[in-house]
């Protein structure tokens, strides 16, 4: 079921319809500076943004001392023998709390982590070590969105669509598959959307289709990855510019 803890529910209620912008660097981005981030979190403040969502403890820091959002944090750690790097282990969720963000997002798939763990099973891990977390749960299928819902997750949403192997081919967000999310899981967990979105329009249909709100990155923050897919289309496809997207740092 929903949260009943006060200070948890007026966070995630602040959120209802709203835009959460990504804003995440890494240092082999072209745009990469110091305080990117920064200004990307202003910006989404700015514009009216309900929440933020950033990787890593040094990135959520610097948000977090200069914009009054709630914080949806994570840690990419990337390795060669595993899909698996939204913040893969107990050590990294608490790096993110202690770093000051509300909401801890973590890999609830069924893949297998560099440690040789199941990385949903890190989820009820974090229920007992960090209970004063808000735990999101980034999935891929409708199945483990119901798995996520059922072991506590507060909040639950398509984020590793089209990044697992069974999913790698997929482009575009399946919106039926998000609405049964929305219909069959509501009750007991916010859904919201992350993933494949790149204009007003699409964020729109997502709250139709019953998404508390709407997380949007790569559109907003990422105009080099934007410039690809302007590129990529232009050019007859000669390159697939979510090679870049999905690329390890």
């Amino acid at each position: 079921m929903k949260t009943t803890d006060v200070h948890k529910k007026a966070i995630l209620e602040s959120f209802a319809g709203g835009l959460i912008v990504s804003c995440q660097v890494q240092r082999d981005d072209p745009i990469y500076a110091d305080d990117i981030v920064v200004k990307m979190a202003l910006a989404a403040q700015w514009a009216g943004a309900v929440g933020i969502r950033a990787n890593s403890p040094e990135q959520i820091r610097a948000i977090k001392a200069e914009v009054a959002l709630p914080m949806i944090g994570l840690y990419k750690i990337w390795h060669n023998d595993t899909d698996v790097f939204i913040t893969p282990t107990l050590e990294a969720a608490r790096a993110v709390w202690e770093a000051g963000a509300e909401i801890i997002a973590l890999d609830c798939t069924t893949q297998t982590t560099h440690e040789g763990t199941t990385a949903r099973d890190l989820l009820p891990i974090l229920k007992r070590e960090l209970p004063q977390a808000i735990l999101f749960a980034d999935v891929s299928t409708y199945d483990e969105a119901v798995w996520a819902v059922a072991s506590g997750a507060d909040i639950v949403g398509p984020t590793l669509y089209g990044y697992t192997s069974d999913t790698e081919h997929i482009e575009q967000p399946d919106l039926r598959e998000f609405a049964r999310m929305c219909r069959d899981l509501k009750d007991e967990a916010y859904v919201i959307m992350e993933g494949h979105l790149y204009t007003p329009e699409d964020a729109m249909k997502c709250i139709f289709l019953g998404a508390h709100a709407v997380v949007v990155g790569s559109a907003i923050t990422r105009p080099h990855l934007t410039a690809r897919r302007f590129v990529d289309l232009l050019s007859g496809y000669q390159r697939n510019w979510r090679d870049a997207e999905k690329s390890k740092h």
